[in-house]
């Protein structure tokens, strides 16, 4: 059961990690074109991978973490596990606003793609939320990871 819990728990943080870095990849790329059609498709294509992907690895993981942590006889509050739940929490702070964001972001490019105008000003503000937001989410995803690979004592 022990291997089962680790594949799946596993499996969830590469799904966390690979869409989270996919997502702002492609946003990234497909904002700098300026181009509202682009803009509007890849947005709305990440907004659908945050939904299937992120958010159901979002929902699956405390799940097999706990019940990993219980197979394996770690206590949730060793340090470690601590402070990966609480990265986690702060990943989710700043994930729930970028999911929002996004979609704004994406009904804001549909409308000028519609209407053929340039992006309004209000794209541009939430676009550098969205990227800011971006950092310290990604780079408490990769902590967590490094948490659950070394287990260390403080």
């Amino acid at each position: 059961m022990y291997e089962l819990l680790l594949f799946l728990h596993v499996i969830g943080a590469c799904v966390l990690l690979g869409t989270g870095a996919g997502i702002a990849f492609f946003m990234v790329i497909s904002n700098r074109s300026g181009d509202a059609t682009l803009i509007a498709h890849t947005a709305g294509i990440v907004v659908l991978a945050d939904i299937v992907f992120t958010a159901t690895a979002a929902i699956l993981q405390p799940i097999t973490g706990w019940f990993l942590t219980r197979e394996a006889g770690w206590s949730v509050f060793e340090e470690w596990v601590l402070l990966s739940l609480t990265l986690y929490v702060f990943v989710g702070v700043f994930w729930l606003p970028v999911v929002w964001i996004q979609i704004r972001m994406r009904n804001l490019a549909i409308t000028a793609r519609d209407r053929h105008e340039p992006l309004p000003p209000s794209y541009h503000r939430l676009y550098r939320v969205w990227f800011v937001c971006g950092f310290p989410a990604f780079f408490s995803v990769l902590a967590i990871v490094w948490l659950m690979l070394t287990k260390p004592t403080f």
